[in-house]
């Protein structure tokens, strides 16, 4: 076995810390969030980089497979919610891809993607998974879709994928409850392939990656294509309504009553709001 060439992507708050590690081994690139200490929350270096390492596997021969994963006790805790607020604001710094890029290299991704979910996953860390071919989950983990909670709306072609993975009613219960789901319901549902023990997860992932992998590239290419062809026009139109909808929500007083709320660290109140 050839040993792993890592790529270290340095899009990093020190010198020495990246956000975003990439490793190349048998044809399969693992890209891992390293920012543990904020639960791998997507900020614009995260987004750029992360949108960087697909545009390469795209182009790249020698990779077959993307596995996604993260670090610590959390997959992603979604968008870093600062940023999300600067962004409200206009104040916010855009990256070169920033998180709309990225969506648009996951609806054309044309190699297979796995993801292994290491731990929480709030947000793009649950949306991202409409876009895998193959989830693993560890059967700590748990995820939640925080939307209604912060006044906004489903990202990422969820409004449109959800249904489609685990049929409307859980669709609309997981992106509008703003409730945590264990591992076990969310494979009841379909949203994950295998349920792991935490030790086993990301091993378990390459695993059958390097079966993908061992595959002829071209074969694998066209049969994601026949397989995601259809549904990227209908992703496109939910991201467009979606976008519409951010448009609508942010800066709307229970979207600040949201932000409020979680920078003073107490449950948001909407009873008085609307009324």
């Amino acid at each position: 076995m050839f040993a792993a060439i890592e790529l270290v992507i340095l899009f990093a708050m020190s010198d020495v810390s990246p956000l975003v590690q990439i490793t190349d081994a048998n044809r399969v690139r693992t890209i891992q969030l390293q920012r543990p200490q904020a639960k791998n929350a997507m900020n614009e270096a995260m987004w750029d980089a992360v949108a960087e390492a697909l545009i390469d596997a795209a182009e790249n021969s020698q990779v077959s497979v993307v596995v996604f994963t993260g670090s610590g006790d959390s997959f992603s805790a979604g968008q870093d919610v600062i940023e999300m607020a600067m962004g409200a604001s206009g104040t916010l710094e855009r990256g070169k891809h920033s998180f709309s890029g990225l969506a648009d290299q996951l609806v054309e991704f044309p190699k297979p993607l796995i993801c292994a979910v290491n731990g929480i996953g709030l947000g793009f860390g649950v949306t991202i998974l409409g876009f895998a071919d193959l989830v693993f989950m560890s059967t700590t983990a748990r995820l939640k879709c925080p939307f209604t909670t912060l006044g906004v709306a489903p990202e990422l072609g969820s409004s449109f994928l959800f249904p489609q993975l685990l049929g409307r009613q859980n669709a609309s219960w997981m992106l509008m409850s703003s409730e945590w789901f264990s591992a076990e319901q969310c494979k009841d549902m379909g949203l994950v392939f295998a349920i792991c023990e935490p030790d086993h997860l990301l091993q378990t992932a390459i695993e059958h990656a390097e079966v993908l992998a061992s595959k002829p590239l071209n074969s694998l290419m066209e049969s994601k294509r026949v397989i995601a062809e259809p549904f990227r026009a209908e992703i496109r139109a939910a991201r467009s309504r979606e976008d519409n909808a951010f448009k609508v929500l942010m800066g709307s007083p229970e979207n600040i009553e949201a932000m409020t709320a979680f920078a003073e660290k107490r449950p948001p109140d909407f009873s008085k709001l609307g009324k």
